[in-house]
């Protein structure tokens, strides 16, 4: 009987230290799987932080760029109509013009490399392909800026027209462009843009007030002078003598309206 228990003994020894080491085998990998999924995870908190991140800084720089800084510079050279040509507040507004540009061109530039470098960039969607096309317009515009013929020659009215139609196309792209920038920023991280949104939709609006009110200024100005010396014109009528008064008024020609491009100095 001790001689069959004796292999008995061995067989539940050696059960039991298989078991064991099963066991350890076990914790071990389930420890080492647990351990290697936080690190993933923590791992992709980090990456999507620095995208989120990048994708902020973008957007910053374009708004910055086409946003805010050249629509002050449209503002800013078409405040130069009222300017003699030539004259000190000329030359002011238009080298403002130029530093606004210029500046918004680099912004542009910083914000199309942090794009290509740090975004998957498939030009799959409106937003890319946009910025892509209003990038070259900007490149374009800039150049045709430093290119601008004297005035005097006849090519100055090509340009003219060029740079005008050019500016205008960069400006209103570039304010789409940012709607659709929020547009996709929302659908990547998830996180709510309607502030964004509304404070982008403000600024956009009293630009635009601005840009018209500089039109109506001047004849506002005129209007009131009118209305205001209106009084003493019918009172000063009453004492002319009535073969005066019933000669016709001859009309009197304005002078031509200036436009703020046309008007930057020789």
């Amino acid at each position: 009987m001790p001689i069959l228990c004796k292999p008995v003994y061995i067989v539940v020894t050696s059960f039991y230290v298989y078991v064991l080491q099963f066991s350890d085998c076990l914790a071990y990998e389930e420890e080492h799987h647990s351990s290697s999924h936080k690190s993933t995870n923590n791992k992709v908190y980090k990456v999507n932080l620095q995208k989120t991140s990048d994708i902020a800084v973008h957007g910053l720089l374009l708004w910055a760029s086409t946003g805010f800084l050249m629509p002050l510079g449209i503002l800013i050279i078409k405040g130069s109509i009222k300017a003699e040509p030539g004259s000190r507040r000329s030359k002011v507004l238009f080298y403002l013009h130029v530093g606004f540009q210029m500046l918004s061109v680099l912004l542009a530039t910083v914000g199309a490399a942090m794009s290509l470098k740090k975004f998957e960039n498939s030009f799959d969607n409106s937003h890319q392909k946009l910025g892509l096309a209003l990038y070259g317009a900007i490149l374009v515009q800039g150049l045709i800026g430093f290119f601008r013929p004297h005035r005097g020659k006849k090519e100055r009215s090509y340009w003219y027209l060029l740079h005008w139609i050019l500016g205008t196309i960069v400006s209103l792209v570039g304010i789409i462009n940012i709607y659709t920038g929020l547009k996709a920023y929302h659908k990547r991280t998830l996180k709510s843009t309607a502030l964004w949104t509304i404070l982008f939709t403000v600024e956009v609006s009293f630009i635009g007030l601005v840009y018209l009110f500089q039109d109506k200024l001047e004849y506002m100005k005129k209007q009131g002078v009118i209305i205001g010396s209106e009084s003493s014109i019918v009172s000063s009528n009453q004492d002319i003598p009535q073969s005066q008064t019933q000669k016709e008024l001859l009309p009197v020609a304005c002078g031509r309206k200036r436009n703020a491009l046309e008007n930057l100095f020789d």
